[in-house]
């Protein structure tokens, strides 16, 4: 169950799930409300096991233009305890999308700004039109990306951060992928076939061996090449060898069929 939702649509087509930001009228732009129904539609997914692949994405003409302006007005005028709640708030949605237990993907066209570069940064890879535009804008408005950092650092690394951290300039999808935020960039109106084409890539692999990459990928990343990243990366790999899925998926390969995840 995904629950009901007042600025979300949840689309299910077999084994992918899209969450889409339904707010087309003020870009999808986020709020507290939105803030907690992408947390919960995300801890519905993720307990799903019908799910293999999530993808967000934005209804209209852009993916999300970032945060609400009422919003920002609201927060202007809190204190910092009440900033801090906000705060956690936005940082527990973005923990649930980057923590998700299966491969996510974001649909990007038109502008990713602020937050919504943050939501792009959270997701496993990104799938980005053309037409796309991304932007740490924060500091234009005296304050910093702070919540957001942690995923679009991973995803573009300090050098580049220094820059647009601190001049907030809106950089072209072209851009975004030299500088490693986004995966591909596709013509606008080949924007869901090329989702499609990393959606059929995802379906083929093991969802236990992918959650096992995501976790492997968290674990060893930033870590010296030592002798305890070898016994840890022998470990997991014994570990998944073990597992009925690697059986199947060598037996499936052997045997010249498609394995049973695939249905």
């Amino acid at each position: 169950m995904t629950g009901s939702y007042e600025t979300l649509e949840i689309e299910r087509r077999g084994a992918v799930a899209t969450i889409w930001m339904n707010r087309p009228e003020v870009f999808n732009v986020f709020n507290e409300q939105l803030i907690a129904e992408i947390a919960a539609a995300c801890a519905g997914l993720d307990a799903d096991p019908a799910v293999r692949v999530v993808v967000l994405g934005g209804r209209g003409r852009h993916f999300s233009a970032g945060a609400d302006l009422n919003w920002m007005k609201r927060a202007a005028s809190y204190g910092e305890q009440e900033n801090l709640a906000d705060a956690r708030a936005f940082a527990g949605m973005l923990r649930a999308l980057a923590g998700l237990s299966k491969p996510t993907i974001a649909r990007v066209q038109g502008a990713a700004l602020g937050g919504g570069t943050g939501l792009a940064a959270a997701c496993d890879m990104v799938v980005a039109a053309a037409d796309a535009s991304f932007s740490t804008s924060e500091v234009k408005f005296g304050i910093i990306p702070a919540v957001i950092s942690p995923y679009v650092l991973r995803a573009i690394g300090p050098r580049h951060a220094l820059r647009y951290f601190q001049t907030a300039e809106r950089f072209d999808a072209a851009q975004a992928k030299t500088i490693g935020l986004v995966s591909e960039v596709v013509a606008v109106e080949e924007l869901d076939a090329g989702v499609e084409r990393l959606v059929q890539a995802l379906i083929a692999g093991g969802p236990l061996a992918q959650l096992a990459a995501k976790q492997l990928i968290a674990a060893i990343t930033g870590r010296p090449i030592d002798e305890a990243v070898g016994e840890e990366t022998a470990r997991r790999i014994a570990r998944q060898r073990a597992t009925a899925e690697a059986r199947e998926g060598v037996a499936a390969f052997l045997e010249k069929r498609s394995p049973a995840w695939m249905g």
